[in-house]
């Protein structure tokens, strides 16, 4: 007998989601809707972050940086994720990334070799900042 693999759509897998955290922290029916509500607002956010993501060459972006408003994202993050959650104010995942040096300010070794190569980099502003990714690293496959 093979097993069979159900994947269901993002809304139910969403709210599955939910009622398991309900279940496992006891959560009140008003905290479900407001989980809800952040959920939605953050694929808000992603969608319309990912229409103004754009690449721009580095020396477009020396300005910023001297201006001191440029955070480098680690390629293994989601640009777009980053800067939904900066914009929804997730104070939790950003101070992760900041231990885990996944999100820093742009270090002057990293502008001066992005400036020896007029490095092309992905950017997205979630005010006052702007992000910028490198290079990105493709997900792992799930093996089955």
């Amino acid at each position: 007998m093979s097993s069979m693999r159900f994947v269901l759509p993002w809304r139910a897998a969403s709210l599955n989601y939910l009622r398991r955290q309900a279940e496992r922290y006891r959560m009140t029916s008003h905290r479900i809707t407001d989980l809800m509500m952040n959920e939605k607002i953050l694929a808000s956010l992603r969608a319309e972050l990912n229409e103004q993501t754009a690449q721009m060459h580095w020396s477009e972006l020396q300005r910023y940086f001297a201006g001191g408003t440029l955070i480098s994202v680690a390629p293994e993050l989601d640009l777009i994720d980053v800067g939904a959650s900066i914009a929804a104010d997730d104070k939790a995942s950003v101070q992760d990334w900041m231990k885990a040096e996944l999100l820093h300010r742009v270090s002057d070794a990293q502008a001066m070799q992005w400036l020896a190569q007029d490095a092309l980099l992905w950017t997205v502003v979630a005010k006052p900042w702007i992000f910028v990714q490198h290079e990105r690293r493709a997900p792992p496959s799930a093996s089955h």
